[in-house]
């Protein structure tokens, strides 16, 4: 194997463009450079810290486009090229300095968005590339705002190039979606990010959930039911749901309805250090006292199923589930709750009727799965209309029709968001729960078992005096505390 010293080495000189537009990033990520000898466009090597690593070799021949014969390199010359303060071989350093400069406006355009998103409290950060750059948007609040944009198809590419980077990703695959997570540091603390790559028809999009695992972890400042908004029925019948011995709870609701949260809350009211309690979660987005937290690996094989499997030998009292995708997961939730445990899990779905569609679908024993369960919270998050800016405009027909459906008051007027400096002009402040919270009875264990039509399972639920998300939104309404056109955008009418 030809090992690049001595003079040869001297006038070697660095080409990272071949690599793409994340060059740079690619170079660093796996400790390869192409380099021309001599200067000579037809003596292009590729210098490698382990020239027989043919993955190495199949992932810089993916990103130049071309397969390139393999050089033995040192570790300074690769730091040297690679952008990294160290001895420079011989004409490569220009090249190096270049590429650094090059690379730090697209690193301080993300790392901003990063503290960005952490200072407003964004929930996700979305990297847009189109045919001129990348637009980023924050989700807030559960919606979308703008926050910054670069121009430049190169520099969108390197944008994505160092979030991958950061996740670890495969820099050089730009065909298939990819996820992963990384670790910073950000206001005083630790935040994970877990990340999505999906390829578009400009280039690749990325998409970064902010998971702040610190906010559980002292227990003075615990996330509670009463803190997250739900009303004082509600979190009661919480409470006594989840403090039952064994049988299962269920969260649901569509993406980005706080459903973790909420079963968090719930775990750590009733953690009272005399129980065992083990989760499973993918990712593990908050961190708890005393609470054994296993975090799902597919990569490596621990799924959702086979984790439960060893947390059941395992000796726990109390299970938290973090979420039910498939048929093995639930077969295994639904057994652990009818053999003496409490089991705390979330599944996505619209409503308690859709969850039995959901474990229908599933192909369960549905006379096990409504005797393990012992009830369903569906829930949503609604943006909170800000005080310091709200005013009034006139209600329309419809609403007022609602209002009166809901057995409310005719109304006259609506509260109008309007938005101004302290609530960054969208006219909203915060979010907070809204909930049904069912209690499942033998009544509503025998329509299903035998099958009883939507019809009747609706008829016997909200006889027992449940409200409904409407009602429950049309309430905030009539106090101002949300607006009309919130409701129906998260809840409908």
């Amino acid at each position: 194997m030809e090992m690049l010293q001595g003079p040869s080495a001297d006038r070697a000189i660095a080409d990272l463009a071949l690599l793409g537009a994340g060059g740079v990033a690619v170079a660093r990520q796996l400790r390869a450079v192409p380099v021309r000898l001599d200067g000579d466009p037809d003596r292009l090597r590729l210098a490698m810290a382990d020239p027989w690593d043919e993955a190495v070799l199949r992932r810089a021949a993916q990103a130049a486009g071309r397969r390139m014969a393999a050089v033995a390199a040192t570790r300074a010359q690769l730091d040297a090229w690679c952008g990294t303060p160290a001895a420079t071989p011989g004409q490569s350093a220009g090249v190096a300095d270049a590429a650094t400069t090059a690379d730090g406006p697209v690193v301080a355009f993300v790392d901003q968005a990063l503290r960005r998103a952490y200072e407003v409290g964004a929930s996700d950060i979305h990297f847009e590339c189109d045919r001129q750059g990348v637009t980023v948007r924050l989700r807030r609040d559960g919606v979308l705002m703008p926050h910054g944009r670069l121009e430049g198809t190169r520099g969108a590419e390197e944008a994505i190039s160092r979030i991958k980077v950061l996740a670890q990703l495969d820099i050089t695959e730009r065909r298939l979606p990819q996820d992963g997570r990384f670790r910073i540091a950000l206001g005083g603390g630790e935040i994970d990010l877990r990340v999505s790559i999906i390829p578009s028809v400009f280039g690749e999009d990325a998409v970064l959930r902010l998971l702040d695992k610190a906010q559980l972890r002292d227990p003075a400042d615990q996330v509670s039911l009463d803190l997250l908004g739900f009303d004082a029925a509600g979190a009661a019948m919480i409470r006594e749901l989840a403090g039952l011995p064994h049988g299962m709870l269920l969260v649901t609701g569509p993406t980005g309805s706080g459903k973790t949260t909420t079963v968090y809350a719930a775990l750590s009211e009733v953690n009272n250090g005399i129980e065992k309690i083990i989760t499973i979660e993918d990712p593990v987005e908050y961190e708890l006292a005393g609470v054994l937290q296993v975090p799902v690996n597919e990569r490596k094989g621990l799924t959702f199923a086979k984790g439960l499997r060893s947390i059941l030998r395992h000796d726990p009292d109390r299970i938290l589930v973090g979420e039910i995708r498939d048929a093995e997961t639930a077969e295994i939730a639904v057994q652990s709750a009818l053999t003496g445990h409490q089991v705390l899990t979330t599944v996505h779905a619209n409503s308690v009727f859709d969850v039995t569609g959901r474990f229908k679908h599933f192909d369960l024993d549905m006379f096990g799965f409504m005797a393990a369960l012992n009830g369903v919270i569906v829930q949503r998050l609604v943006r909170c209309i800000c005080p310091h800016c709200v005013s009034d405009r006139p209600a329309q027909p419809r609403e007022q029709q609602w209002f009166v459906d809901m057995g409310l008051e005719r109304p006259d007027t609506m509260p109008l968001a309007v938005g101004c400096e302290r609530c960054g002009g969208t006219g909203y402040k915060g979010r907070r729960v809204i909930a049904e919270v069912h209690t499942i009875d033998d009544g509503f264990r025998d329509l299903v078992t035998t099958g009883a039509p939507v019809s009747a399972l609706r008829e016997h639920v909200y006889r027992k005096g449940v409200r409904t998300l409407s009602q429950l939104g049309a309430d905030m309404v009539s106090r101002r505390e949300s607006s009309a056109e919130e409701i129906k955008r998260v809840v409908g009418w």
